[in-house]
C-alpha cells in the first residue's frame, strides 16, 4: 500500500484530501506544519506528498528543499499546493521554488478539481515507481560489472521491467496533452516522440472568454530526462505558477520561462517554444519564439488566392542565457484560416542521399494538404512518410492544426 503523506495547516483541507485517498486504497498520514511534516516524512518514508505552498514559520518551498535534500527521500514525488492569488510576489522565489524539487504543481481551490487530483496522485506514484527502479538499475550496473553472464540476464529482466515502466510514463505524458478544441477554433494535433517518452509538448486553453493561450515546445534530447522537464513546465503553464507574468502578453511568458529553467538548473536541457495568444474579437493572434520553427499561417484572399504566412523569427532557445529579451509581433487571422505549429522533426529528416527534407518541403506538404476539404493532421503525417520514404523518425515529432472559423 501506498504511503502518502498531506502537509497542511488547513484542518478542513487535511480531512477532505485524507477521506478522498483514503477511499482510493493510500495509506494516509497528516501533519499540520512544516516541522512535523518533514518529522513524519524521515519517519514513514512516504511514496508522496501533497504540501500547502503557504504555511506559517516553514513554508512549503523550505519543506520541499529539505525534502529532496534527503538521499532516503529524493525519490519522494513531491507535489505543492498553490493559490495563485496568494503566491510570493518575489520571482526569485519561485524560481528557487522551482528548482527546490517540486514536481507537480496543483492549484487552489480544489474542491472542484478531485478526479484531477486522483489522477495526478496515480500517475505521480507511477513516477516515483520508475525512479526508484531506474537508481536500482544504475546500483545493480555499478556493482555487478565483473559478473558479466549475471548482468547480462538481470539487465534483459530489467529491460522488460523498464519498457513496462516507461509504457506507464508515456501514457501519462500523453493524458496531460489537451483535449481537441472544437468550434470558433478547432484543433488536431500528433504526438510522436522518437522513443517511448520525448520532449516534445504542446497545450491551448482558454485565458478568458475572448483569448486563448497555444504553445508547442521542445526540449533538448530524449527520454525519461526530457520528458519530465516538459512536463513541469506544461505543468507552470497550465497553472499560471510565473510570477508577476502577464499571460496574454507571450513575450512576458518567455521571459518569465527563461528566468526560471536556466540549463544550468536543469541539467543542461534547454528547450524551445512557439507561444501564441489569439484574441477572438479582434481576430488577432500575438506571438513570439525561442529558437523555435515559425509556425505556417494559410489563409484565402479576397481573390481566392491561397496565401501562406510564417509566423516565427529568430532567437536564443529557453535557459541558454539570463534575462533574454523576446521580441513579439502579431498577425490578423482571415476566416477559414488555419495554423500549423510544429516541432523541428516535422522536416529535419534526413533521406537516403543524406540531404535533410527541409522546412520548405513540409510548407510544401501543408500548403498541399489545405487544397483537399477533408485534410486532416494524419493526412499530413502520411504526405511526410510518403515524401521522406520512412516510417521511423529519428526526432521527436509534434503537430498541432488550428483552424479559426
Amino acid at each position: 500500500m501506498f504511503k502518502i503523506l498531506i502537509i497542511d495547516d488547513d484542518p478542513t483541507l487535511r480531512v477532505a484530501l485524507k477521506r478522498t485517498l483514503q477511499t482510493q486504497g493510500y495509506d494516509v498520514t497528516v501533519a499540520s506544519n512544516g516541522e512535523e511534516g518533514i518529522a513524519q516524512a524521515k519517519q514513514i518514508r512516504p511514496a508522496l506528498i501533497i504540501c500547502d505552498w503557504l504555511m506559517p514559520d516553514l513554508d512549503g518551498l523550505e519543506v520541499c528543499h529539505r525534502i529532496k535534500a534527503d538521499p532516503e527521500l529524493e525519490t519522494t514525488f513531491f507535489m505543492m499546493l498553490t493559490a495563485r492569488e496568494a503566491d510570493p510576489g518575489e520571482e526569485d522565489s519561485l524560481i528557487v521554488g522551482l528548482n527546490k524539487g517540486a514536481d507537480d504543481f496543483l492549484s487552489k481551490p480544489i474542491n472542484n478539481k478531485i478526479e484531477e487530483l486522483k489522477a495526478r496522485v496515480k500517475a505521480g506514484l507511477r513516477l516515483h515507481l520508475l525512479n526508484q527502479k531506474l537508481q536500482a538499475l544504475n546500483h545493480d550496473l555499478q556493482t555487478q560489472k565483473q559478473v558479466l553472464q549475471v548482468l547480462n540476464q538481470n539487465l534483459q529482466t530489467q529491460k522488460q521491467i523498464l519498457e513496462a515502466e516507461l509504457t506507464e510514463a508515456a501514457d501519462y505524458v500523453r493524458s496531460l496533452l489537451p483535449s481537441p478544441l472544437t468550434g470558433t477554433v478547432t484543433t488536431e494535433a500528433i504526438y510522436r516522440p522518437c522513443t517511448q517518452l520525448g520532449g516534445d509538448c504542446f497545450d491551448y486553453y482558454w485565458l478568458d472568454d475572448n483569448h486563448l493561450a497555444l504553445y508547442l515546445l521542445d526540449v533538448s534530447g530524449h527520454g525519461v530526462g526530457s520528458a519530465l522537464l516538459s512536463v513541469s513546465i506544461l505543468n507552470v503553464l497550465r497553472s499560471q505558477s510565473l510570477p508577476n507574468t502577464n499571460f496574454h502578453q507571450p513575450s512576458a511568458v518567455l521571459k518569465a520561462l527563461n528566468n526560471s529553467f536556466q540549463m544550468s538548473d536543469h541539467g543542461e536541457k534547454y528547450f524551445t517554444i512557439w507561444y501564441g495568444v489569439y484574441n477572438r474579437l479582434k481576430r488577432q493572434i500575438a506571438y513570439t519564439t525561442a529558437g523555435h520553427p515559425p509556425a505556417v499561417l494559410l489563409s484565402r484572399t479576397s481573390t481566392k488566392t491561397l496565401q501562406v504566412k510564417q509566423l516565427g523569427f529568430s532567437g536564443l532557445p529557453i535557459g541558454i542565457l539570463p534575462d533574454e529579451d523576446f521580441e513579439e509581433k502579431y498577425s490578423d487571422i482571415e476566416e477559414n484560416s488555419t495554423l500549423y505549429i510544429f516541432s523541428d522533426g516535422a522536416y529535419e529528416i534526413q533521406q537516403f542521399d543524406g540531404k535533410i527534407w527541409g522546412n520548405r518541403a513540409l510548407i510544401e506538404v501543408l500548403t498541399d494538404c489545405h487544397q483537399t476539404d477533408d485534410s486532416n493532421v494524419y493526412q499530413v503525417l502520411h504526405e511526410i512518410q510518403r515524401a521522406t520514404c520512412t516510417d521511423i523518425f529519428e526526432d521527436d515529432l509534434s503537430l498541432l492544426k488550428v483552424y479559426f472559423s
